[in-house]
């Protein structure tokens, strides 16, 4: 008799799709499913060196979308500061991080979401964590710091920093410093990827240079708080099945785990914690970039453990006011395109709004439904 496939509902900006997910509990990721690559190679002076990282990039976005990178030049000492500056504001009083709402001080996402103030999948349950997070800053980057007055007017105009971040947690020692240390090894580190991305799609290494000069990286900081008997029981998720937005995302991740991928045969995989490494995945503009060559892959956290888990992951994306087509390396007379040509930034904003807009009018609902308490004079 055959297993019984459940569908999984996805949010995109351009509406629901859904997954095969099989009826088995989750299993480990192989080293096959989910490789480790060295990115040694990719610093060398010799193309043949990181043509060979690129081979081998080309062949894990084919399969599952993700894998491990070591040797990825993130210092070990600024991860840790870093995480340890997170620990320190989410475990401030919520008076506190709520000097930096995200919903009630920013245009554009930035700030702090409260623990159940997201529900990213509307098959799972609400997003149980916390979390910051900050868009680019010209100012803050660390290959070329540039005042915003500086920026291209067409750029300067995506730019989607806003300082109440910075400005809401000055209380806290370092924080401002040690988290900008991090995200800016992520950025210093991703313009690199990103060449070797266009080599592994048969483009020029420098193709995407011109294009990633203002852009899209977000740095984002979890916080997922020890799993309670009630959320065990009801399969709370630390955040639901998605998909990721950009080109595509580095993730740090605590050696407590949680991370979850669908492989393309519809099994969850557990991806552990391996030290000294980061997590790559394809985000959904990469996917439209190369015609589904890549795969922009499903997945989730949930945190099983008593213990405090935190993950810092950083987005990247091409300059937002960029409008790209399908590259000309993945298209052909029996291969058209399959996408119409978009900028990043519309793309990004499509599902920042709905996601946010779809939450909003849920928890309107249930205030709308809940039992008054209002006592009526008879």
């Amino acid at each position: 008799m055959s297993a019984v496939v459940s569908k999984l509902e996805l949010r995109t900006a351009l509406g629901p799709v859904y997954r095969d997910v099989l009826p088995h509990p989750p299993r480990d990721c192989t080293a096959d499913e989910v490789p480790v690559i060295d990115l040694a190679p990719m610093f060398s002076a010799e193309l043949a060196e990181r043509q060979r990282v690129a081979g081998a990039v080309r062949a894990a976005a084919t399969r599952n979308g993700f894998f491990y990178v070591s040797n990825h030049g993130v210092p070990a000492d600024t991860i840790a500061r870093c995480r340890q500056r997170v620990l320190d504001f989410m475990r401030q009083p919520q008076e506190k991080k709520d000097l930096v709402d995200s919903r009630a001080h920013s245009r554009y996402y930035n700030g702090y979401l409260a623990r159940s103030g997201s529900r990213i999948s509307r098959s799972e349950s609400v997003d149980v964590r916390e979390s910051f997070q900050f868009r680019y800053s010209p100012e803050l980057d660390p290959d070329h710091p540039t005042d915003i007055s500086d920026v291209p007017e067409d750029a300067r105009a995506w730019i989607r920093a806003e300082d109440f971040v910075w400005e809401g947690t000055s209380h806290l020692p370092n924080f401002k410093k040690d988290c900008i240390a991090y995200w800016g090894s992520c950025l210093t580190l991703a313009r690199r990827l990103v060449r070797v991305f266009a080599l592994s799609l048969g483009l020029d290494e420098n193709y995407w240079d011109d294009k990633v000069t203002y852009p899209g990286a977000d740095g984002v900081f979890n916080y997922y708080p020890p799993r309670t008997a009630d959320e065990a029981e009801n399969k709370f998720v630390g955040l639901g099945s998605h998909t990721d937005l950009q080109l595509f995302t580095l993730l740090w991740q605590d050696s407590v785990g949680g991370l979850q991928i669908l492989s393309t045969e519809g099994q969850w995989l557990k991806a552990p914690p391996i030290e000294g490494t980061l997590v790559v995945n394809i985000g959904d503009f990469m996917m439209r970039l190369c015609n589904d060559t890549y795969k922009s892959n499903v997945h989730r956290v949930t945190n099983e453990s008593t213990a405090e888990r935190i993950s810092m992951p950083f987005f990247f994306g091409l300059n937002f006011n960029c409008v790209e087509g399908v590259v000309p390396s993945c298209t052909s007379e029996t291969n058209p395109p399959k996408y119409e040509p978009i900028s990043c930034g519309d793309w990004c904003q499509m599902r920042f709004k709905m996601e946010r807009d779809e939450f909003t009018k849920e928890e309107q609902a249930k205030r709308l439904a809940a039992p008054s308490a209002t006592v009526v004079a008879m």
